[in-house]
């Protein structure tokens, strides 16, 4: 007689938890395992969640773009698209090329010291592969790897960068064995070679080439050989190029390379066996400057745009920068040296629709189980301390004659999640919309009932995949009692985010910005990063398409006191606070940017922006009012709150691996990933290690740069 299946509790349907469902309910696993996932509202996709709104228009958390190293992710993806088109289902959501367009343009925009903005471009070549592709044999990462890949990526630049539209350099090739190019280059600075552009690309050519010879038994040599020629190439560079405002960027580019190189060479963890966790309690700015970066560079848009990026500002406090160096490194290594076909790709709509929707497609047809409306409210700790006893919930919303909720809606002939429940569906929805409930809310409380799961007969595994901000109030009974949960909620920071769009019937050309259609940081605050998105405005459902959709986002303040749990009304306050903050940024800043969106009054152009067709109140709103037809949002919810890594909080972080309580594992972005970033990749790291750690698959060395040094 066969065995039961093994039951599976997944508490959470964002990026980690839906991979270790993926992971878990695998054919090769033969049905061994009864996942059913339980989620809080009415879509999956946590963090990353989207929702069709009026017009079919998308709604998102933020701006969400993949990186061209998220390897894990893109598998699972591209394994996702294949499946369902083996299923015959393919043309719900086409091929993942379909899904993910390729970019290699990035730009910065920032405050010159000689008034106004400047805007910095590049173009990233594309590189071999595509991401996810099996990696070769000798494909490894090694820090000597990264310092070659930085010369290359510096001299690149230096060959095709433009500065507020101007070129600065000219191509130049220089190729040699290990001995022939340390005479070379020892030549070629001697003979000051600096003294050009095409001179300096050389010198950097014949770096790369030197620092990929570097082995355990000569790094010290070869790599203080290096920090001696980079400190004379500092020199020069800050002589020649410093006073020169075409060059400036280029500089600032050197200068924080160079002192990145120097200072690991000094901290001699090119082959220490802990990597860049050697440097994890130096703050990241501190440790640039530590090793000879300029205050001019620290305060440079690409640092800004570093933290800008990576949300790393305590409490969402711009003047409390906070990133430690090992992972700024980390990060900032894996995105330009370890990316596949381009530098970023963006998702063809909403996250929601794009990864969301297909998971969620393709589990069910596995027989994966999912139960909408279920917000956890404890996480019972066994009288013994060593396992999980119970999981209650409360159901928020019943869905009528029992049966299962059909989430998704479609829009534009695509499968999608809708920004609000399918009311039809749910009992007593008249009462719930009169009464305005936010099933989504942690400060909103109202259910239709509980429910209680006991061990060994509604599960028999935990898998608890909430944002670590929730973790104090669904799981208190671990927190108070083990005192490493509580090291983990107590040092593991977290902070909000606020993000708007705008439709505008306008495309950015015409407004005064040129193309292509950049992901720009380093911007003015308080949303300093920002894209046009008119690629997704096809997927819509307008009936007169708008010209194009713009994405704003960034931090959001902490208030001085949190709000008392029974709050309901404080999202609304936060929400309202976005809203202004979009408003004055529109009449402000963005002029820099969009020259053409101002009357001759100086005024921004309120009716450019797209309303609701389906409102015809909205289409006699006029001026500022105008903004009311748009979509804005504050992140405040404890388990959507945005993960940061400050300097020495990787020792509090909590592996997945870790089977302290022999019936529960852990995942997110919040846990000790091998790459502990708040991002897509972070967290499907994170999922496959659960994943691991329940079943044994997938092996560890399949999970891609999980040995990251």
């Amino acid at each position: 007689m066969n065995a039961r299946p093994i039951k599976v509790a997944i508490v959470g349907g964002g990026c980690a938890s839906m991979t270790t469902a993926w992971e878990l309910s695998k054919a090769e696993h033969a049905g061994k395992f009864d996942i059913t996932i339980y989620q809080e509202g009415w879509r999956l996709g946590g963090k990353g969640a989207s929702g069709r709104g009026a017009n079919g228009r998308i709604e998102e958390h933020g701006l969400h773009i993949w990186l061209g190293f998220y390897d894990n992710s893109f598998r699972m993806m591209r394994a996702c698209h294949a499946e369902l088109e083996a299923k015959g289902m393919g043309d719900l959501y086409g091929d993942w090329r379909d899904a993910w367009t390729p970019k290699n343009d990035i730009a910065l925009c920032s405050q010159s010291p000689e008034g106004g903005f400047t805007n910095w471009r590049a173009h990233l070549p594309p590189r071999p592969g595509l991401p996810g592709d099996p990696l070769d044999q000798d494909q490894g990462f090694s820090l000597a790897h990264y310092c070659a890949s930085a010369f290359d990526l510096f001299r690149a630049l230096i060959l095709d960068t433009s500065v507020n539209g101007h070129g600065v350099a000219t191509a130049s090739e220089s190729t040699g064995d290990p001995d022939q190019l340390a005479r070379r280059l020892t030549s070629l600075v001697k003979l000051g070679a600096f003294a050009t552009t095409a001179g300096l690309a050389q010198v950097l050519g014949l770096l790369a080439s030197l620092s990929r010879s570097a082995t355990p038994e000569n790094a010290d040599a070869l790599f203080g050989g290096i920090e001696r020629i980079c400190s004379a190439m500092r020199q020069w560079l800050e002589d020649q190029w410093l006073a020169d405002s075409e060059n400036r960027y280029l500089w600032e580019i050197a200068d924080l390379t160079l002192a990145t190189i120097v200072g690991m060479t000094r901290h001699r963890v090119w082959f220490d066996p802990r990597g860049l966790d050697a440097l994890e309690d130096y703050e990241c700015r501190e440790f640039l400057h530590m090793h000879g970066a300029s205050l001019r560079s620290l305060q440079s848009p690409f640092i800004r745009g570093l933290y800008d990026l990576s949300m790393g500002y305590e409490d969402g406090d711009m003047t409390k920068p906070a990133l430690s160096a090992g992972q700024g490194l980390r990060g900032t290594m894996r995105t330009f040296f370890s990316y596949r076909g381009a530098f970023m790709w963006k998702m063809r709509a909403g996250m929601g629709d794009v990864v969301f929707a297909p998971l969620y497609t393709a589990m069910k047809e596995r027989g994966v189980k999912f139960e909408f409306f279920h917000r956890l409210t404890n996480m019972g700790l066994a009288n013994s301390a060593d396992h999980v006893d119970s999981l209650t919930f409360d159901v928020q919303a019943k869905v009528k004659r029992g049966r299962a909720y059909d989430p998704l809606v479609p829009v534009a002939g695509k499968p999608c999640w809708p920004s609000q429940p399918v009311w039809e569906q749910l009992v007593g929805a008249r009462k719930m919309q009169q009464q305005d409930w936010n099933l989504e809310s942690h400060w909103d409380r109202r259910r239709a009932d509980t429910k209680t799961l006991a061990v060994g007969e509604d599960f028999d595994l935990v898998v608890l995949g909430v944002g670590i901000g929730a973790i104090p109030y669904v799981a208190s009974e671990f927190v108070e009692r083990d005192p490493r949960w509580k090291s983990m909620c107590d040092n593991v920071k977290t902070v909000a985010s606020q993000a708007f769009q705008v439709w505008l019937d306008k495309d950015l050309p015409d407004l005064g910005w040129p193309g292509p259609a950049y992901i720009t940081g380093a911007f003015a605050k308080p949303f300093d990063t920002w894209c046009d998105m008119a690629h997704v405005v096809p997927e819509e459902g307008w009936k007169t398409r708008p010209k194009t959709s713009v994405y704003f986002c960034a931090v959001l303040p902490d208030p001085p006191q949190p709000p008392a749990d029974d709050d309901r009304d404080y999202p609304a306050r936060r929400n309202a606070e976005v809203r202004i903050n979009a408003e004055e940024f529109l009449q402000g800043p963005v002029r820099e940017v969009w020259p053409g969106a101002y009357d001759d009054n100086g005024g921004f152009r309120w009716d450019i922006l797209k309303a609701d067709e389906e409102n015809p109140a909205s289409l006699k709103l006029k001026g500022r009012a105008r903004f009311a037809s748009q979509y804005w949002r504050a992140n405040v919810n404890p388990s959507d709150r945005y993960v940061i890594h400050t300097p020495g909080s990787h020792r509090h972080r909590i592996s997945p691996l870790d089977m302290t309580y022999d019936n529960l594992t852990i995942c997110g972005d919040w846990t000790d990933s091998g790459f502990p970033s708040g991002c897509v990749e972070g967290a499907v790291m994170s999922g496959l290690l659960a994943a691991h750690a329940l079943s044994g698959s997938p092996k560890l060395e399949d999970i891609t740069a999980y040995d990251h040094p």
